[in-house]
């Protein structure tokens, strides 16, 4: 009986390392040539890297130049463990796309530095720089129609 106990146990640890070396394997195929440009990622993050939905990543120095050079361009603040970005991101990621607007999104789990330097409040905040300046912010979990308006009203007017 204690043989096939230790037998059990010698199975069930071998299963645990072979399912942590996967993982890892995993997350580090990952973590080859992407967005974020750190080799150190937070696992939500990691899971995100391949999903449409969290493509044409800005990373905080590039956002800084665009809006040095008075460039437009809209950004979506969210973080990979917001319930709320969670159910946003389906609905404003198509319609931007719909819309034909290079929406950038940046991950401000990963970095926090934003939060400050665009006094970001909460997540999900998309806001709409023009000529280098903030000229429109929504926050939070917010309805198709007032997604829908924000755009219309704040970001397609103006291209």
């Amino acid at each position: 009986m204690k043989k096939k106990m230790l037998i059990f146990f010698g199975v069930i640890v071998v299963l645990i390392t072979a399912l942590i070396f996967v993982v890892s394997y995993q997350n580090n195929q990952k973590l080859e040539d992407n967005p974020y440009g750190k080799e150190e990622l937070r696992q939500s993050t990691i899971d995100q890297i391949d999903n449409p939905m969290y493509q044409n990543q800005i990373l905080p120095g590039e956002l800084e130049e665009k809006l040095d050079n008075n460039e437009d361009v809209t950004v979506y603040f969210y973080s990979p463990e917001c319930v709320h970005c969670q159910k946003t991101t389906p609905v404003i990621v198509p319609m931007t796309k719909e819309y034909d607007i290079d929406m950038k999104k940046l991950n401000i789990l990963e970095f926090e530095k934003p939060w400050q330097t665009y006094n970001i409040e909460g997540t999900p905040t998309v806001i709409h720089f023009e000529n280098g300046e903030e000229a429109a912010r929504i926050s939070g979990e917010n309805s198709v129609s007032t997604w829908d308006s924000f755009f219309q009203e704040n970001v397609l007017d103006e291209e």
